[in-house]
């Protein structure tokens, strides 16, 4: 990326150096790379951990097992991203707090390399709390670096930074999955340290190119607020330590004492933050109709999200199980159909963008009701094609890769039409008190699908049978015509937001 960056004249008062990135300020390349390594580590441990889970060299789970510890590190990931705000917020500020994410990520992924179940899961516990420190403040900080929403380069910004996003996650499957699904497990996770590590250490060699805005903190905590949180933190820390000493000394403890309660919380906790919102009293008219509607986004969300992120546990171990994994007889890891998405991702966004806005310049661009609905059933259709191959296992033959591939591709499309204009409309209905809380919020659809998937598979459902799948694609189908039929109503309550 080196090469990339040219000493061009910018706009006087633009944060960082004269030395620009694709016309940006300087800063974003460090971004850029940081967040590309991050989820190059992220993406290539995420695509081994199924594998991993059900293997005989690795720790022999039953695919449910795999499938809920799976479901539940996802949930958590996004879960942890809102006190990974709060954190940046009021002790850190967002610039320390990606360094300190970096380094906790960098050891979750060496403990994973060791070869112990014991550390395994305490590896699993360190990468999610990184993930959730660095994922809610790397976007803060690219915004940063524009002078206000104003700024014409702020979109594009945006763009270049989604762009390392999928680089990087399109590579960790290639590039750790045939590591270690090929050669050593544990070298594979060490492999996606070494990523980690190499983001880490460009963005401490760049962060001089990054705003001033980023080293502050925005709502500090004062001295009494410091010694209650620290009291709180202490009280929790020792309640847990005592419940799971006395279950574990007992001998009752088995995997369920830590994923249920997971489970449950990540179920339990974006229910009870929504009603907090939707409660309060400070909240004028037009915020509160607005957040009636946004209840519609964030539930149709969680339905797409439970069945989407199945896509790197339920069709990867039916993959590993019951697919012929070879294109023209040539054999690929099945970790490689994580890198699918990503790489449709950079084809497909900008035709989606440009389908968009020529729809727009006529009058014709769907509401966000409508696009909803539209992803919806995208997703329930990629599960209905999931039966095709279901059927071809189930008479005693291997399923084709362009099955999988096909089921991909269908999520990929229904992806681009929700989670996009997700993110932009939590945007635009967030009120004014809680503009900051708000992305937060979002993620929590995510973890609330997670969850779902987490506790189905704990309650030992099968999720790779043609019943449940059925089910679950005919569940999203409705959801969708549900938003289709009462998107004038949804249209109503948004107020003034288009």
């Amino acid at each position: 990326m080196a090469s990339s960056l040219t000493k061009d004249s910018v706009t006087p008062g633009t944060p960082g150096s004269d030395t620009t990135f694709f016309g940006h300020p300087r800063g974003l390349a460090t971004l850029f790379m940081t967040e590309m390594w991050e989820r190059f580590s992220y993406y290539g441990m995420k695509a081994l951990l199924p594998l991993y889970l059900v293997a005989p060299g690795g720790l022999h789970m039953s695919a449910a097992t795999a499938t809920a510890i799976y479901s539940v590190y996802l949930s958590l990931v996004y879960l942890l991203a809102l006190p990974g705000g709060w954190f940046a917020d009021r002790v850190l500020g967002p610039r320390k707090t990606v360094a300190v994410a970096g380094v906790i990520i960098m050891l979750g992924h060496l403990t994973l390399a060791l070869p112990s179940s014991g550390t395994f899961f305490a590896g699993l516990g360190l990468v999610a709390v990184g993930s959730g420190l660095l994922k809610a403040n790397i976007s803060t900080m690219v915004g940063h670096l524009y002078e206000g929403p104003d700024d014409p380069r702020r979109d594009g910004g945006f763009t270049v930074f989604y762009i390392g996003i999928n680089i990087g996650a399109f590579a960790a499957p290639l590039a750790i999955g045939t590591i270690g699904e090929n050669y050593n497990w544990h070298l594979g996770f060490a492999l996606a340290a070494v990523g980690m590590a190499i983001g880490l250490a460009q963005y401490l060699l760049g962060t001089s190119h990054l705003s001033s805005r980023s080293d502050l903190v925005p709502k500090p905590l004062s001295a009494e607020e410091k010694a209650a949180t620290l009291r709180k933190s202490a009280l929790w820390a020792a309640v847990a330590v005592a419940f799971y000493a006395i279950v574990g000394f007992s001998g009752h403890y088995t995997l369920n004492w830590l994923l249920v309660p997971i489970t449950i919380a990540g179920l339990l906790i974006p229910v009870l933050v929504i009603a907090r919102i939707k409660r309060d009293k400070d909240l004028d008219r037009a915020e509160q109709s607005k957040m009636s509607a946004y209840i519609w986004f964030f539930v149709a969300a969680a339905v797409f999200w439970m069945i989407y992120d199945q896509g790197g546990s339920t069709v990867s171990l039916f993959a590993d199980s019951s697919a012929k994994n070879t294109v023209f007889g040539w054999n690929f890891p099945i970790s490689w159909y994580q890198s699918v998405n990503p790489v449709l991702i950079m084809a497909l966004a900008p035709v989606f963008a440009w389908a968009w806005l020529a729809l727009a310049r006529r009058g014709k661009e769907p509401s966000t009701a409508t696009k909803f609905a539209m992803g919806l059933l995208l997703i329930g259709a990629s599960f209905f094609l999931f039966l095709a191959p279901l059927a071809i296992a189930d008479g005693g033959h291997k399923a084709a890769a362009m099955w999988l591939v096909a089921i991909y591709f269908v999520q990929t499309v229904g992806e681009l039409t929700l989670s996009p204009v997700g993110l932009s409309v939590t945007t635009k209905m967030a009120p004014a008190k809680y503009a900051s809380q708000m992305m937060g919020v979002w993620f929590l659809a995510v973890t609330a699908g997670d969850a779902t998937t987490g506790l189905l598979s704990i309650a030992g459902v099968d999720l790779n049978k043609t019943g449940i799948v059925t089910l679950q694609a005919a569940l999203a189908v409705l959801a969708g015509a549900a938003v289709w039929m009462y998107r004038k109503r949804v249209r109503e309550l948004m107020g003034d937001v288009h």
